[in-house]
């Protein structure tokens, strides 16, 4: 095969796996909220009481990566009712989370304005959650 059909072969190939790349969980908007919400979770419990660090600190933490991981999982699954359930899950977790900021808030944990961004985050992502998992549920037009 000559070398500038390999080449033109390759460069096909290579624009294929970028189309199909493009189509991830990186791609949704819920998916990109909920990491942000994750990473500011995390520099918003910096500031917490050292006596929290494996308490409420931790169970923030998690809970913000949840959503976010799970949001990545289910859709990685390949069917709607797989991302569907995980998208509950996520969902579940981001009430958790929305909670424990509640709670942070008023043990005076956190800087309050801070908190309620987050929270504020939190009640928009819920909305896209909701949404979404609208959209997965309908059925087909017959």
């Amino acid at each position: 095969m000559p070398e500038q059909a390999v080449s033109r072969s390759g460069a096909l190939l290579w624009e294929k796996l970028e189309q199909q790349l493009a189509n991830t969980y990186r791609d949704l908007l819920v998916w990109q909220k909920a990491k942000v919400i994750a990473i500011r979770v995390y520099r918003a419990t910096e500031s917490f009481p050292k006596s929290e660090v494996f308490g409420l600190c931790s169970q923030m933490r998690r809970a913000a990566v949840s959503v976010v991981s799970n949001i990545a999982e289910g859709q990685g699954r390949g069917s709607k009712p797989d991302f569907a359930n995980f998208l509950c899950m996520a969902r579940g977790s981001l009430l958790e989370l929305e909670t424990q900021l509640e709670i942070s808030r008023e043990l005076g944990f956190g800087k309050e304005a801070e908190l309620q961004d987050i929270e504020s985050d939190c009640y928009r992502l819920l909305g896209l959650l909701n949404r979404l998992l609208d959209t997965l549920r309908k059925k087909p037009q017959e």
